[in-house]
């Protein structure tokens, strides 16, 4: 049998998802264009590819979801979910949402967020092994989200944990299309802070006035502000959680490295910038297409499905020298926050939790290994990172 005809990607194979570069690798080389047959995707991997792919929303649609299983599902999206729209109305949104979700208030988190970091990790300080997950990952985004929005603390964990199990998978197994649009965690909430407004995004999500797409100057219907408020939380909450725990293992992997940011911790931003280059939390985004699209002599039909494959874009060597080196002081445009259009809106608040969550770590502990026999990736076709990392420190 031939080395192409051997080649297979799965996205929901643990296995694969456990290591996936090799494979990533291949298909950069090998099959460019990648079909397939047993779950009827396309996928590209080249750098120039995705960023050129993602860009064009026109071709490459969000309107029916940007996961293969909801795009597979045929289920109805319900209008006003941002990520889940292209231009025109996705820029009217997208610009609502941009005046409640400033740099200023993004900045304003940092103390707070800070706070709840040192306040994580002082139940570990004095032993010598925690589960970084448990400690800071699985908590600081949801804790940062909660005061963008103003949930209650008491409330946080609870939206964080049906989040979670939302986007869970077994292996093998596709997401449940029960929980591929779940709006409901916030719907109670939503209506107690109608009546008790305060500082927060949702309150100002409930007031702002815009122009919509028909011409209206309105504010937004509860239930557009329970999809908006879900998008905001959901996004923000997984990625970046698995981007703290990225931090934790690759500091482990490379102690060197380690030991300079300790030493110079401004190194810390372009840190995690390429770490979100090197292991990006969200692997690959998933598209709708709309029209014929060729690729590489061969035709994409129009109602297929396409991933854009992030995680092996930014490996390519054609974009990166030598690409499956970790470099901490390398400065490289990277595509895990995605392109155009449909960049993340929340990237500047990922950063920022990532920088904090950096500089408390490495503040408190200068050095660590991991138990790698005990650590454990989630399983989950959407996002990759871990569930368990226990640190050994001293």
């Amino acid at each position: 049998m031939s080395t192409v005809a051997e080649l297979y990607w799965d996205p929901y194979d643990a296995a694969l998802a456990r290591e996936p570069h090799p494979v990533f690798a291949r298909l950069r080389e090998e099959m460019p264009l990648y079909h397939n047959e047993k779950h009827n995707f396309y996928a590209v991997s080249r750098f120039a590819d995705v960023q050129r792919g993602l860009a064009d929303w026109r071709t490459y649609t969000s309107t029916k979801g940007d996961i293969l299983d909801l795009i597979q599902s045929g289920i109805e999206i319900p209008p006003g979910t941002l990520i889940f729209e292209d231009p025109p109305v996705h820029d009217l949104h997208r610009r609502l949402l941009a005046r409640v979700f400033t740099p200023r208030r993004i900045a304003m988190l940092e103390p707070q967020a800070r706070a709840f970091c040192r306040s994580a990790l002082d139940p570990v300080r004095d032993t010598d092994r925690f589960d970084l997950v448990e400690a800071v990952s699985a908590q600081m985004p949801m804790r940062v989200i909660g005061m963008l929005l103003g949930i209650p603390e008491a409330d946080q964990a609870a939206i964080r944990d049906q989040t979670d199990a939302t986007l869970a998978t077994e292996d093998g197994q596709r997401m449940s299309q029960e929980g591929l649009l779940s709006f409901e965690v916030f719907k109670d909430y939503i209506a107690w802070r109608k009546n008790n407004p305060s500082d927060d995004l949702m309150t100002e999500l409930m007031t702002a006035e815009f122009e919509d797409e028909n011409g209206v100057t309105r504010t937004l219907t509860d239930d557009e502000v329970l999809t908006y408020c879900t998008v905001v939380a959901g996004a923000g909450n997984e990625t970046t959680g698995r981007l703290i725990g990225w931090f934790g293992a690759l500091m482990a992997r490379y102690p060197g490295q380690r030991r300079e940011l300790v030493d110079d911790p401004s190194l810390i931003p372009n840190a995690i910038e390429e770490i979100l280059r090197f292991e990006p939390t969200g692997p690959f985004t998933a598209r709708y297409v709309t029209r014929d699209a060729e690729w590489y002599g061969q035709t994409v039909p129009a109602g297929s499905a396409m991933l854009f494959i992030q995680a092996a874009a930014n490996r390519d060597p054609r974009r990166y020298d030598d690409p499956d080196t970790f470099d901490i002081h390398r400065v490289a445009q990277q595509l895990s926050f995605g392109v155009g259009a449909h960049y993340c809106l929340g990237a500047a608040l990922a950063r920022l939790e990532g920088r904090i969550a950096a500089e408390e770590i490495l503040g408190a502990f200068p050095s660590w290994e991991v138990d790698w026999d005990n650590a454990e990736l989630a399983q989950t076709s959407t996002v990759r990172g871990y569930k368990a990392l226990p640190l050994i420190v001293g």
